[in-house]
């Protein structure tokens, strides 16, 4: 090859390559920062959206068996040879909330950890911001029904509770909700029955929900007032009387997160408010969100 032929052969110098080896890293560090935040952002709205997605199904779950509380079932004249009026014993005024068939009892406090029968420690979890009184309220939630394929006992009166208690196990201390279903047993021919849990129907202690930081529930009346003192049986006249003052509950669930949220703590603890001045500081990692809706009691107050 000649000479000149050399000169006109076009290439690349050792500073130019560097330069573009520069340019290069500074585009793919781009990039790559692009896509860490964009795949963090979706990772953070992906854990929203669970959240919200399995709190939606529990309140709905909530809020369908507190509008049938009080519900009476009437069957009327049938041909059936069945009583046209429920003819189970109320059992109501001053006696236990365990044995009470009122509508709706709610139970706050250390006390209303855990479920009624004791199978379960109430204690809270050591360190909790909540430790103490503060989580979780419970909910008894008594109405009756009818079922035709049962003659011994057509007329049917169910009590359900809502609670949380605390769990232990790889992944820590937290708490989780949980529904209870019992059943009032009285034959056709008898006066006085009991309320049993090994009905076909019932159970105890069916975990509904994990990770609950706390569940809150508020009676109101016909003004939308929170009802005080708080509705419940016992020697309280007053406190029994406001049992069928209620018109509304009031329900706020918060949930965390079930892994990290955010990077950092952050320079202060965050604040989850609740109903009142009910409210909880928070200074890890984990996402909170709350649900709060206020359900109507449209089977209370009637008269019937």
């Amino acid at each position: 090859m000649k000479k000149k032929d050399l000169k006109s052969i076009a290439g690349l110098t050792l500073l130019e390559m560097l330069i573009g080896v520069v340019i290069s890293s500074i585009m793919m560090g781009a990039i790559y920062t692009t896509y860490t935040v964009v795949n963090n952002t979706y990772s953070q709205v992906t854990e929203r959206a669970k959240i919200s997605r399995s709190g939606r199904d529990i309140v709905e779950m909530m809020m369908r068996d507190i509008r049938m509380a009080g519900f009476k079932y009437i069957l009327g004249t049938n041909t059936l040879g069945f009583p046209s009026r429920s003819y189970l014993k109320f059992v109501g005024g001053n006696t236990t909330i365990a044995e009470s068939h009122d509508p709706i009892i709610i139970e706050k406090g250390e006390s209303a950890l855990g479920p009624t029968d004791g199978s379960e420690s109430r204690i809270a979890i050591q360190g909790h911001p909540d430790e103490g009184s503060k989580c979780c309220d419970r909910i008894h939630i008594v109405y009756d029904d009818f079922d035709q394929n049962k003659p011994n006992q057509p007329y049917r009166r169910y009590k359900i509770t809502y609670y949380a208690a605390p769990i232990t196990d790889k992944d820590g201390q937290r708490y989780a909700a949980y529904k209870s279903l019992r059943s009032w047993i009285q034959t056709i021919d008898k006066d006085d029955g009991s309320w049993v849990d090994d009905c076909p129907e019932c159970y105890i202690g069916q975990k509904i929900r994990d990770h609950i930081v706390d569940m809150e529930f508020v009676p109101l009346d016909a003004e939308g007032k929170v009802i005080s003192p708080l509705p419940r049986p016992g020697d309280n006249p007053e406190a029994r009387e406001n049992l069928y003052k209620i018109r509304a509950v009031d329900l706020r669930i918060t949930f965390r997160s079930k892994s990290n949220f955010y990077k950092f703590k952050g320079n202060k603890p965050r604040f989850v408010k609740g109903l009142g001045d009910r409210g909880h500081d928070f200074d890890d990692t984990k996402l909170r969100d709350s649900v709060v809706v206020t359900i109507h009691t449209r089977n209370i107050g009637g008269g019937l």
